[in-house]
């Protein structure tokens, strides 16, 4: 018979919670508690917003599940061995973990990530994805180490379409399933003891979170390239923008073509690209002199 495992979840979202613990149940598995991070790091101060969040994420706790928010990596260990748990799944979490929490559960922590490692390592490879105009992603599911994702991978899958313009909840519905049927699968080698496969450090590509000047257009760039950077806005960049200066006014891109239509023309540095949507937007600091 599979061996159960107490698993603990740690993630951020209510949508992302439910997908961790379905494909726990699917498995066989038994989610025993859910964590969530109050702050961008151990001992640092709250988000502003912690309670909105914390009210999203009790929208997915069973009522027989327990939510812990630690405020240090020392209660996190408490918290984890405290519940007897046999493994953590992570998928999000700004914490960096350290080597005490890692070694907390029985058989380790596996993290949840939305690229084909190891390429786009980091906190951001959905982002870059589209920066870069990939047509799809991946998930892998790997044994987490105390460097950013790097751990042994333990089930992989790729070809998840990337739209031209995407949402996050959009994008999650297709990301779902996957994450789920992966579960399953990493979830039942981990319970046998696998190690994981190495990950080739010549492939190797990183995911940062998007620098301040992204948020700013330059329309001497290529057509690709600056239809690229609005997708990535309008998936969610996590600064403000993308900004551009059309005539003499400002205004946040919403949406571009690269295909002949409705819009205001603007010629790039190997051809036209066509904004369809904006809004009159002020940039930040000193942009507007620019």
């Amino acid at each position: 018979m599979p061996t159960t495992l107490r698993v603990a979840l740690v993630s951020f979202r209510s949508d992302i919670f439910s997908a961790l613990h379905a494909g726990c149940v699917a498995g066989g598995n038994a989610p025993v508690l859910y964590i969530t991070g109050r702050s961008s790091g151990p001992r640092k101060p709250s988000y502003p917003n912690i309670g909105t969040k914390v009210t999203d994420v009790l929208g997915s706790v069973p009522v027989d599940t327990d939510l812990l928010l630690p405020g240090s990596a020392e209660g996190m260990v408490q918290a984890i061995r405290g519940y007897d748990v046999d493994l953590a799944i992570v998928c999000g979490l700004s914490w960096r973990l350290p080597q005490s929490v890692l070694n907390a559960p029985k058989l380790g922590v596996l993290n949840v990530h939305t690229s084909l490692l190891p390429k786009y390592r980091g906190p951001a490879p959905v982002q870059w994805a589209i920066r870069n105009g990939d047509p799809d992603i991946g998930v892998t599911i790997h044994w987490m180490d105390e460097r950013i994702d790097t751990g042994n991978i333990v089930a992989q899958r790729g070809g998840i379409a990337l739209p031209e313009f995407v949402t996050f909840e959009t994008l999650w519905a297709r990301v779902t399933p996957v994450i789920q049927d992966l579960l399953v699968v990493a979830l039942d080698r981990a319970a046998g003891g696998y190690a994981g496969e190495p990950q080739d450090e010549d492939d190797a590509s990183r995911a940062s979170p998007m620098e301040p000047e992204f948020s700013y257009i330059d329309w001497s760039r290529s057509a690709t390239d600056v239809h690229n950077q609005v997708r990535t806005f309008y998936y969610g960049a996590g600064i403000p923008g993308p900004f551009g200066k059309i005539g003499r006014n400002w205004v946040r891109v919403l949406r571009t073509s690269r295909t002949p239509g409705t819009g205001v023309r603007v010629d790039c540095a190997d051809g036209p690209i066509w904004v369809v949507e904006t809004e009159p937007a002020q940039p930040f600091g000193s942009a507007s002199g620019r």
